[in-house]
């Protein structure tokens, strides 16, 4: 059991001023494994007041790039030493595999934040300029108060990626967890604790929907950053535009792995176990519309199939486990509720399906539907699971055609014999990111997505960039 009952505010451990608490359960046993207090829009006014107080009159904004770093560098040296003990917290708050949780939900988090502490030494935060009418000075500064909010299924991984930016541009931050995953941040706000970051330039406060609604409101936060659904983006936006409040939005997903048909399928199949299945299918990015050519469609089929059928579904802290259960009982009925949509709609069901692999925990099979239309609402809308749809296709223009009729363009693959032909049909994918033969985030890389799928960018310089404003100051010839 782990325990808290102050939020991280200020740089102290502070009573929180409701009496409301956040039971954490275990999607595997069912059973309590935790407990937050849960936040108020007062507990939300003093984090704000904690962030607002450390930008405007504490050091941080004022040090150095370089300072920032070596301060950040401490927090990057602890996470890298007890990386395995936030892979095990993780797991147990949300069912991540803990072979996926040691990459995913710790080492990746780690690399994002140590990325940061290296690109500020090489980042041209001022530069000077040749005017028309004389030289001028162009200065990048910290945007202010951050309002970070984040998700439950890569907790660590989203906050870090509007985290480390914020701190290493010179901004403070207030992060709100979601309700489901709050014990994590609390770890890593003692490993900010012990590095010395600067009271208040971090505040951890746990909350629910309406809370969060609050924080983004709030007149003292000068930035929003949020990664989660595309209806509550939407929500989030339009309070920022009436604000003229800068806003980044990671969102939702539905991306297309188009097979090609000089493809290796075994090599392929392989891949989907990360590129489609990672993290239970709990993944924005994950490739969940399968594209294969009629040609080879039956053979694709069956190795599809064949993969799903073998994966081992259990205890989330076993390291033979490549599915675990989901976060939650809603998730769960969610999940199950699109199998039986699917099935009504007329695709084939040719893996898995309602029986549950185990009778304790939020467990859905691994599923696979054959001959889906991309009209079908399976092959449209953010499942959020082990669900994956297999489109057929005629050609390539047809293929390139299909993965582009969507909502969203988050991520994406191709899969081919060719690299140099697999990145030409990339290109031609309307999608933040689309890989060849694998589908991977690079912390020196943009990530982030076309329509839908949300505004701006995360991770690599432009990550950073979203943190900043621009300051001109021009001089006589």
């Amino acid at each position: 059991m782990r325990q808290h009952d102050r939020f991280f505010i200020g740089g102290e451990w502070t009573a929180p001023a409701g009496t409301g608490t956040i039971e954490v359960i275990s999607p595997h046993t069912e059973e309590v494994l935790g407990s937050v207090p849960e936040g108020t829009e007062a507990d939300i006014d003093a984090a704000v007041a904690a962030a607002r107080k450390a930008f405007d009159h504490g050091p941080w904004p004022r040090m150095t790039p370089a300072e920032r770093a070596e301060k950040l560098g401490r927090l990057s040296a602890i996470y890298a030493e007890r990386q395995q003990e936030m892979a095990d917290l993780v797991t147990a708050e949300m069912g991540s595999p803990i072979l996926f949780s040691i990459f995913g939900q710790a080492a990746l988090p780690q690399m994002v934040l140590q990325y940061y502490v290296d690109l500020a030494a090489s980042y041209p935060f001022e530069e000077e300029r040749p005017g028309m009418l004389g030289p001028v000075t162009v200065t990048r500064e910290p945007v202010g108060v951050v309002a970070a909010i984040y998700p439950w299924n890569v907790p660590q991984f989203t906050l870090m990626l509007k985290l480390a930016p914020a701190l290493i541009a010179g901004c403070t931050v207030v992060a709100k967890p979601s309700p489901e995953t709050p014990l994590d941040g609390y770890l890593l706000a003692e490993w900010i604790k012990e590095a010395g970051i600067p009271d208040g330039v971090v505040n951890i406060v746990p909350a629910g929907r309406e809370v969060g609604a609050y924080l983004v409101a709030h007149r003292d936060v000068d930035k929003v950053s949020f990664t989660g659904s595309t209806d509550a983006g939407r929500k989030i936006g339009a309070v920022c535009g009436q604000q003229l409040k800068p806003v980044t939005l990671e969102l939702g997903g539905k991306s297309a792995a188009i097979i090609l048909a000089d493809a290796d399928l075994a090599a392929t199949i392989e891949g989907f176990k990360m590129a489609s299945l990672m993290n239970n299918g709990e993944a924005c990015a994950a490739q969940t519309r399968i594209l294969a050519p009629r040609s080879r469609y039956t053979e694709v089929a069956d190795a599809l199939a064949a993969m799903v059928t073998g994966l081992a579904v259990g205890d989330p802290a076993d390291y033979g486990t490549e599915i675990g259960p989901l976060v939650a009982r809603r998730q769960q009925e969610r999940v199950e509720n699109y199998i039986r949509i699917g099935q009504d709609e007329g695709a084939k069901l040719i893996a898995g399906g309602l029986d549950r692999p185990h009778d304790r925990g939020w467990y859905v099979a691994p599923t696979v539907f054959g001959e889906v239309s991309n009209d079908m609402r399976i092959a449209r809308e953010e499942i959020f699971g082990p669900v994956l749809a297999l489109i057929p296709y005629e050609d390539e223009d047809d293929a390139v055609r299909i993965a582009n009729d969507s909502s969203y363009g988050l991520g994406g693959s191709v899969w081919t014999a060719d690299v140099d032909h697999g990145v030409e049909v990339a290109r031609r994918i309307r999608t933040g990111s689309c890989g060849v033969n694998l589908y991977v985030l690079d912390p020196n890389t943009p990530f982030g997505g076309y329509k839908d799928s949300g505004l701006g960018r995360e991770l690599g310089p432009e990550g950073l960039a979203a943190y900043l404003e621009h300051k001109a100051i021009p001089r006589p010839a």
